[in-house]
């Protein structure tokens, strides 16, 4: 039906200006009342779903976007939004059947072509590199929404088309950024970039985005403005090499890092037991196995896939409890800030498959970390935290790590790939929220003082979707 004729077209244009100008309460509210006189108006529904999703409101997004392809299974806009989210909750399978709904649409959407090659990717399954080609070339830069007053700051956001990129959302926020995404691999070296006041390198995982960080590297150097996270740094963060040059650090205990092919490591004779495995490029657990005997190495090796893997040495960071442990550190602007503890009876330590939620002294023992960490740590793991800090010289990255039993700190990893994620509004979390925002704070106020901008500290208003 034609807007005009529905009625929706004004009502429309009000719920844009609304959401473009950041009052997304109002915007909301616009939507809604939209979607009483039309459950099914895609535009509606899609907007509104794009709302949800950019105030970090992923349950409302999905409910919007799964209405708009229930209702419009012939969009291939609907299919593509629906299948993004996916991918950004780990559905790899429920998005890839979306973008090959889009792609049956049009053959030649270039945005459903860009998702299915991150989604094959992930999946370890060919025809990943053709469909990044069909939807990179041509499109190696993307304007993002900018939803401020006045004009935005402009910075150019370096990014990889492939996976390994920072999540840079809670920082940048676009009611104060204009970004320009460039995905690097795609962008010629000597192409015409937009105006902008500052760089961030968004391309953190050194491990499986080289290609992007050479090209990155060489776009940076081309402009004359500040750049957060230099390539050239980031480059130097592979496992195996940043376990090699930290654990030279005093009061640093690494493991051995050799990158081996399947076919090698079956082949060595000489791996220690247990034994970690793990596909470069990966994170969260993902593709990471413990290999307790060399008579469980080879199903391992078939679970992983890929066609290299780490072989890593096995740091034991269980306490005397038996239980084991793994602090995070991020590194902003040359600080160490106390981020999470995470205690767990499992070798493979993730904050959200822990113990912490059913566990009150786990959650004592955190918070004693986040509001004092020199005295949890010790003074010989405080300054090896600092010599890594100053080593790897990155503006923006992280570490995870235990505590040996003589007060050094055992090496997980180190680099600019750690993400900070919110928890949960249950109050037994609410100790964690200022070390939290302490980061955050941190992030912004280093943003805006290397793009000229160090006067304008206050933050942005917080969004709300209740």
């Amino acid at each position: 039906m034609d807007r005009q004729r529905d009625g929706t077209a004004e009502p429309l244009e009000r719920a844009r200006a609304l959401a473009a100008r950041a009052e997304d309460a109002a915007a909301r509210a616009a939507y809604l009342e939209i979607l009483r006189r039309d459950p099914t108006h895609f535009t509606a529904l899609s907007e509104l779903g794009n709302l949800a999703l950019s105030g970090g409101f992923r349950s409302a997004a999905r409910t919007a976007y799964l209405q708009a392809v229930r209702h419009h299974p012939a969009n291939k806009v609907g299919h593509v939004n629906l299948a993004n989210l996916m991918q950004l909750e780990r559905d790899l399978e429920g998005a890839r059947r979306h973008y090959e709904a889009a792609l049956a649409i049009d053959p030649q959407m270039h945005e459903a072509h860009q998702g299915m090659g991150a989604v094959l990717d992930e999946l370890g399954q060919p025809g990943a590199d053709r469909h990044r080609d069909q939807g990179y070339c041509g499109h190696a830069l993307v304007t993002q929404p900018y939803r401020g007053t006045g004009r935005g700051i402009p910075l150019l956001l370096l990014v990889s088309a492939r996976r390994g990129n920072i999540f840079t959302r809670q920082w940048l926020s676009d009611r104060r950024y204009a970004v320009t995404a460039v995905y690097a691999e795609y962008c010629p070296p000597r192409s015409q970039l937009p105006p902008h006041a500052l760089i961030v390198n968004a391309i953190g995982d050194a491990d499986c985005c080289e290609l992007a960080l050479e090209r990155a590297r060489d776009l940076a150097a081309a402009s004359d403005v500040p750049v957060i996270n230099p390539p050239a740094r980031v480059l130097l963060t592979r496992r195996a090499e940043n376990a090699r040059r930290l654990g030279s650090i005093d009061g640093v205990i690494a493991p051995a890092v050799r990158i081996m092919t399947p076919q090698a490591v079956l082949a060595a004779g000489d791996l220690r037991f247990p034994l970690l495995l793990r596909r470069p490029g990966f994170h969260n657990g993902e593709h990471f196995a413990c290999v307790e005997q060399r008579e469980g190495l080879a199903a391992a090796v078939a679970s992983l896939g890929g066609d290299e893997l780490l072989a890593i040495d096995y740091l034991d960071a269980r306490g005397a409890d038996g239980m084991a442990r793994k602090y995070r550190v991020m590194f902003i602007d040359g600080v160490p800030y106390p981020l999470h503890l995470a205690i767990s009876a499992d070798w493979k330590v993730h904050y959200v498959t822990s113990g912490m939620r059913d566990s009150a002294a786990f959650r004592d023992e955190e918070r004693r970390f986040l509001e004092n960490m020199p005295a949890v740590l010790g003074p010989r793991a405080m300054a090896a935290l600092t010599r890594i800090c100053a080593t790897m010289a990155l503006d923006y990255a992280g570490i995870d790590f235990a505590l040996a039993p003589d007060g050094s700190l055992m090496l997980f990893e180190a680099n600019a790939t750690m993400i900070v994620f919110s928890p949960d509004p249950d109050p037994i979390w609410d100790y964690r929220r200022a070390a939290i925002e302490t980061v955050m704070a941190a992030a912004t106020r280093m943003i805006l003082r290397r793009a000229g901008h160090g006067d304008e500290l206050a933050g942005p208003p917080v969004a709300s979707w209740s």
